[in-house]
């Protein structure tokens, strides 16, 4: 009897009761519901209801040919639950993530930029040119040099005349032409190294397409994080080989859990690891930095990526979302 309401269900148990032939009656859990093959293999009960329980204990007892076809099914089904059986599964899952894992990158091209300065880079941000920011381009710009970076990239909401600007303006400082895109309804999208404005609304597909039409880099901002505007898992693995770089820091995240989740698909499948202040305000800028070698071009700027440090600064979210509600509340 696996009598758990919900808090602790242990499906192996159920599992081992298989094993040594007994007839298992648990609650109705998914884990449990998913180990009987919903029924199949033993009774159910509502969870913490007593009644339907000693009922089902009552059927078992009182009819040796119910147990007997019990018996039957889960003798049947032995194969399938077989500790070799369950390491060929693994075995064929971790063949077919492993087959999706991105490579090690040009090391033609790491020897080239290995020699390079390093240098410190912000991959996401905004200006007035989205309609939830109200940072001047010259601000942003100044403010960046003060912090120290040495490149950015601009990527306001579904625009690119922020970025243009900014690469028009700079001195001293590289600007990335980027754009945040926000597709149908499978989240957003940031293209690097872009020169046209990519309209928003089409299928995450569809954008990797265009984002690498211009001969950009895919770059997914804060993944997992449920409080944007984010591709569900599915869409995310259904593009996973064309995606360049994946956001694993933000700190305008609610939790730190979802950058601990970007984190961890991004080691799954070896995917170039990327960081941006998400800056909505000019204070936003330098509460994380990424650490890596200088480059010219999207093919140098993914190789010396691949390579990186992200230095993170503590920041707090509170006062740089006050201070983004205040000065949008301004541009208005």
């Amino acid at each position: 009897v696996a009598a758990s309401a919900g808090a602790a269900p242990a499906p192996q148990l159920v599992l081992r009761a298989l094993a040594g032939g007994a007839v298992p009656v648990v609650a109705r859990l998914p884990q449990y519901e998913e180990a009987l093959r919903e029924g199949e293999l033993g009774l159910l009960f509502e969870p913490r209801d007593a009644v339907t329980l000693a009922a089902q204990l009552e059927r078992l007892v009182g009819d040796p040919q119910l147990v007997a076809d019990y018996g039957a099914r889960i003798d049947a089904a032995h194969p399938d639950i077989e500790w070799s059986r369950v390491a060929e599964q693994f075995e064929g899952l971790f063949e077919e993530i492993a087959a999706r894992r991105h490579g090690n990158g040009r090391p033609d091209v790491q020897q080239r930029v290995a020699r390079r300065d390093f240098i410190h880079v912000d991959l996401h941000m905004h200006t007035d040119h989205s309609p939830d920011c109200a940072t001047p381009v010259g601000t942003l710009l100044d403010t960046a040099t003060r912090v120290g970076l040495g490149a950015i990239a601009v990527t306001d909401h579904n625009e690119i005349s922020g970025a243009l600007a900014a690469r028009g303006l700079a001195n001293g400082i590289k600007v990335i032409v980027a754009e945040e895109i926000k597709t149908a309804d499978q989240g957003e999208v940031i293209g690097l190294f872009i020169e046209e404005k990519i309209p928003r609304g089409m299928t995450l597909q569809e954008t990797i397409a265009e984002i690498r039409r211009q001969g950009g880099l895919v770059y997914v901002p804060h993944p997992f994080d449920r409080m944007h505007s984010v591709p569900d898992y599915e869409h995310l693995l259904d593009v996973v080989e064309q995606i360049d770089a994946i956001e694993v820091f933000n700190p305008r995240v609610a939790f730190a859990a979802f950058n601990d989740e970007a984190a961890r698909f991004a080691a799954k499948y070896r995917i170039v690891a990327g960081a941006g202040s998400d800056s909505h305000v000019a204070q936003g800028l330098g509460s994380v930095m990424i650490r890596m070698r200088d480059f010219d071009g999207p093919e140098e700027f993914l190789e010396s990526l691949r390579d990186a440090d992200i230095v993170r600064k503590r920041q707090s979210l509170l006062y740089v979302q006050a201070l983004k509600f205040i000065q949008t509340r301004g541009k208005k």
